[in-house]
């Protein structure tokens, strides 16, 4: 977790010392959850967890049409579910004690594909993507159900796709965070040419981990391949959240500028007395 500094005096029989308080930040990272198409926030619920022991607010929703809106689901489109992950995203940043500069995002399937165009409308410093979903541009207001009626979405996944041609590809092509993309080795709806598509769009992101369960389908139906998700997500974050929080505080300078040292010992004095010098 970073932290703040606090240079202060402290005063001692009618004198002033110098002491610095070291302390926890106030603030501190917000995950949000986006899960697939058929799916619910219970999925993400233990992942939530866990990631949050790591010392982060976690947010997992219900996407509009789905758990308590299911009788939603054959009307909600694309734009209804994007204001569905605008407004969980707004309510997570509003919590006191996350930090907004210091988001990320967790999506699966149609929720990582959703994912990716919010990093054009609100901050994102991370970005987990499983199995990302790709859909033509066109219907976007239509009914997301109708869309695989409308669409030959098979054959559309079946080729590399350039960013120019989809929303979600030119949003990832802006994003300059870090992406975590994981694909399934036997996934039968999100093909390879999907996970190469949104790979090769990321070009500006500051770093990309990419990693493929071997023999998991695409709704990792088997229970191990979950556990093997979470803690690939859990390596990934921790990983992230290390690196900023070394850089989360600016050392102060010390008056001297030399680092504290131990005192050399015994057998260091006798050397140096008899002129041994210590190896390079």
């Amino acid at each position: 977790m970073s932290t703040t500094e606090e240079t202060i005096a402290i005063t001692v029989d009618g004198e002033s010392i110098a002491g610095t308080f070291v302390a926890p930040g106030t603030l501190i990272p917000g995950v949000l959850f986006a899960h697939g198409w058929g799916g619910s926030r219970s999925q993400y619920l233990a992942r939530a967890r866990e990631i949050a022991a790591l010392g982060c607010v976690c947010l997992a929703f219900d996407l509009r049409g789905h758990a308590g809106t299911q009788a939603q689901q054959a009307k909600v489109s694309r734009e209804t579910n994007l204001r569905d992950l605008l407004a969980a995203y707004d309510r997570l940043v509003a919590h006191e004690d996350v930090d907004p500069e210091a988001v990320c995002v967790v999506g699966s399937s149609y929720g990582a594909y959703l994912a990716t165009i919010l990093t054009t409308l609100r901050p994102v410093r991370w970005l987990a993507l499983r199995a990302p979903a790709l859909y033509l541009d066109a219907g976007w207001d239509a009914p997301k159900l109708q869309l695989h009626r409308d669409q030959d979405l098979k054959s559309y996944r079946r080729n590399v796709v350039p960013p120019r041609d989809n929303r979600a590809l030119r949003a990832l092509q802006q994003f300059d965070g870090d992406v975590l993309l994981v694909e399934s080795e036997d996934d039968r709806i999100i093909p390879r040419a999907v996970i190469t598509s949104y790979q090769a769009a990321a070009r500006e992101v500051k770093s990309m981990t990419l990693r493929t369960m071997a023999g998991a389908d695409h709704g990792l139906s088997a229970e191990a391949d979950q556990r093997a998700y979470t803690q690939l997500l859990l390596g990934w974050f921790k990983e992230m959240l290390l690196g900023a929080r070394r850089g989360a505080v600016q050392p102060a300078a010390v008056e001297g500028g030399a680092p504290e040292r131990p005192l050399p010992t015994k057998k260091a004095v006798s050397e140096a007395a008899a002129g041994v010098r210590p190896p390079a």
